[in-house]
């Protein structure tokens, strides 16, 4: 056996993206941005390299499952506020928009055989509510859609933050995860 084979298994991630469909929004942004909101490809690759940065920290929260399964699964749906709030009505009983919502499909006791698709769960991210907020933060949309692409994966994973330390602690993970591809983002 080689070194290599003693590393963490190589991740196959099966994304089911859902692209924004605001032409009016798309024709806006810069091209980078723009790639961001129709194809799946920038995600995949952020995705991937931030499951695995989890993966790989033994003392960060991530189910075993997760840790040791080659291939997992999970959805990317960038939507608008009015879905958002349907979303957030069903699911949560608040009728009001929100920037991201979390849909964890795991249960920790769950036990699957190591060779099956772990399904992660969804990610919905309300691009109008994005934008306001890279208006407010003053910086650049793609920035904000992967701040709350990485908030909304870490619920995926188990984080939660019901105190302000834990979210403390969630807000600087999410600045690690983004400064992987070399853009930090200071919220």
């Amino acid at each position: 056996m080689s070194a290599l084979q003693t590393s963490p298994i190589n991740l196959d991630l099966d994304l089911a993206f859902h692209p924004a469909n605001d032409d009016a929004l798309t024709s806006l942004v810069d091209a980078d941005t723009k790639r961001r909101l129709t194809h799946a490809s920038p995600w995949q690759q952020d995705l991937t390299a931030w499951i695995e940065s989890v993966r790989r920290d033994p003392t960060l929260t991530c189910p075993e499952i997760v840790r040791i399964s080659p291939m997992l699964s999970l959805g990317l749906q960038l939507t608008d506020d009015a879905t958002i709030t349907e979303l957030n009505h069903a699911w949560r009983q608040r009728c009001e928009s929100t920037d991201v919502l979390s849909f964890p499909a795991l249960d920790n006791s769950l036990v699957l055989p190591t060779d099956t698709c772990v399904e992660l769960g969804d990610i919905v991210v309300s691009v109008q509510t994005a934008q306001r907020q890279a208006k407010q933060h003053s910086h650049e949309l793609g920035l904000e859609l992967r701040w709350l692409v990485s908030h909304g994966l870490l619920h995926l994973l188990g984080w939660d933050h019901p105190t302000d330390q834990s979210l403390k602690t969630m807000l600087s993970y999410q600045e690690q995860l983004l400064s992987i591809n070399g853009k930090v983002h200071h919220h």
